[in-house]
């Protein structure tokens, strides 16, 4: 079953793997292809200047839990990723109004609930303008 593939940046094609729920051999990744793993890193070494802000605030366990950022999952790359309280967070830049965008938008948090996954969403001027605001969001998921 293909997958479309639609990076945070824009990059498009189609990625090939089998998404189940409860398949442990997958692990944190469920199943993502070597291919997804390679432009993950490419992603982490030009972050957005929102990713940044909201990784100097995440990384070393500043919440008591441990994120990982451009995390693979299955044919995606979630921005962050808490594996112990399976939470994806994604920032949203101005082309996520775009129709086709949210269709995808819409369409990855769908796939991604259905492996158990919630997915938070924040505008990047959220992030740059309130970023106690968004630790806080954060922190409340986390503990409920």
């Amino acid at each position: 079953m293909g997958f479309p593939f639609l990076g945070s940046r824009g990059h498009i094609g189609k990625i090939y793997c089998i998404m189940t729920a409860n398949d442990s051999s997958t692990s944190m990744f469920y199943g993502s292809q070597p291919i997804i793993f390679e432009y993950a890193k490419k992603l982490r070494s030009c972050p957005t200047k929102a990713e940044s802000v909201l990784w100097e605030r995440l990384k070393c366990n500043s919440l008591g839990v441990k994120f990982r950022r451009q995390h693979p999952i299955a044919s995606y790359i979630a921005d962050f990723y808490c594996h112990k309280f399976k939470l994806v967070i994604e920032l949203d830049g101005g082309y996520h109004h775009n129709p086709e965008q949210k269709e995808y938008d819409i369409n990855r948090t769908i796939d991604l609930n259905y492996l158990g996954i919630k997915v938070l969403r924040f505008k990047n001027e959220e992030v740059l303008t309130n970023i106690d605001q968004v630790i806080n969001r954060i922190k409340q998921h986390i503990l409920s």
